[in-house]
């Protein structure tokens, strides 16, 4: 089975299933989990931070890092089409006890004029401004430049507010600028990303910062639940990912570039530009539930999962599992069901 539906479908390589089987571990909670202890030291040398914490997923992290920085009752600058926003099931107000308050930014850049509109000092009717949010890569599937993200930071410094990112993706975005992740991480004071994706870990992410602010993060980490006792089984893993797929991840962003051009062809399709390994396109027909779930049918009966298209987009994502001849299969479908078996059904 073919599964483009997202990066996270991932499985564990060999070398990560044999990494965990012969895993040193103790009680994380203690503190002595010698594996546990070793990724997260790796994990903040990568991105040139002083300390970083293992935790269970991206979600739990940037979660953590709002319900670390910010008192209840105030308020997180981010963009509207973010993970955080989009994908977290409202969590920011559940455990930090947070107002949100997004800004349009479809292409991941926070602009410093419209964030200028949105900061609060405290007053009697408005919350205070207590965190900015970034993301990179973004959730749409762009790199942002890291001079925007040098403006935002610049911006944050102005009044003297810390900048989290949501890193999830931050390989790929370093591979997509062709800089090191630590360039990147360098413009935020904590930075969340994920070990699974296209890093290939089936559990587990890290949240990097300051000594202060990680050791204040491990403290609410025990009150989300996440103190996990052994989990160096599921840290030897994160090693492996660190080690081995960091630096494959530009095979997966050509496959994706080469998806692009060739589904591009296909009259109906409009394709959204990406920069990592997500394919984004419309499909005018599939505005039809009905053609909607007769595409991912039809796929499907390819031996091919994909997602059914959200407010009209597809997304097919490549990764360490989708190679070459993947592809081929996947275009061929495509080029069957855009091409010829759904592409007159939407007319009147």
């Amino acid at each position: 089975m073919i599964d483009i539906r997202s990066d996270t479908v991932t499985g564990p390589t060999e070398a990560m299933r044999k990494a965990m089987a012969n895993a040193e571990v103790g009680d994380d909670v203690y503190g002595d989990d010698p594996t546990v202890n070793r990724l997260e030291k790796m994990g903040a040398e990568i991105l040139d931070k002083e300390a970083s914490l293992f935790v269970p997923s991206g979600t739990f992290g940037n979660q953590l890092a709002l319900f670390t920085w910010c008192p209840r009752g105030t308020e997180v600058i981010l963009g509207e089409e973010c993970h955080i926003i989009q994908h977290e099931a409202g969590a920011a107000s559940v455990i930090a006890g947070v107002q949100t308050r997004p800004i349009s930014a479809p292409d991941g850049v926070l602009r410093p004029a419209a964030l200028l509109e949105r900061l609060r000092k405290a007053e009697l009717h408005y919350p205070a401004t207590s965190l900015i949010c970034l993301e990179n890569a973004h959730s749409l599937g762009r790199a942002v430049p890291v001079e925007a993200m040098d403006e935002v930071r610049d911006l944050a410094g102005q009044w003297g507010l810390p900048v989290h990112l949501d890193g999830a993706r931050l390989f790929n975005a370093a591979a997509a600028l062709k800089r090191e992740a630590r360039e990147i991480a360098a413009r935020a004071d904590s930075v969340m990303f994920c070990l699974s994706k296209g890093l290939c870990a089936p559990v587990g992410s890290l949240l990097a910062g300051k000594r202060e602010f990680v050791e204040a993060a491990r403290f609410k980490r025990k009150i989300m639940g996440g103190g996990m006792r052994q989990a160096g089984i599921l840290a030897a893993a994160g090693i492996i990912a660190l080690e081995d797929q960091a630096g494959r991840l530009r095979e997966d962003h050509g496959r994706a570039r080469f998806l692009e051009k060739e589904l591009a062809a296909i009259p109906g399709i409009t394709l959204s530009p990406g920069d990592i390994n997500m394919v984004y396109f419309s499909f005018p027909p599939a505005e039809d539930p009905k053609i909607a779930g007769g595409i991912t049918e039809f796929f499907l009966k390819q031996n091919i999962r994909i997602n059914g298209p959200e407010r009209g987009i597809f997304r097919f994502v490549t990764h360490h599992w989708i190679g070459d001849a993947e592809i081929k299969t996947i275009l061929e479908a495509s080029q069957e069901a855009f091409g010829e078996q759904f592409s007159k059904k939407a007319a009147p």
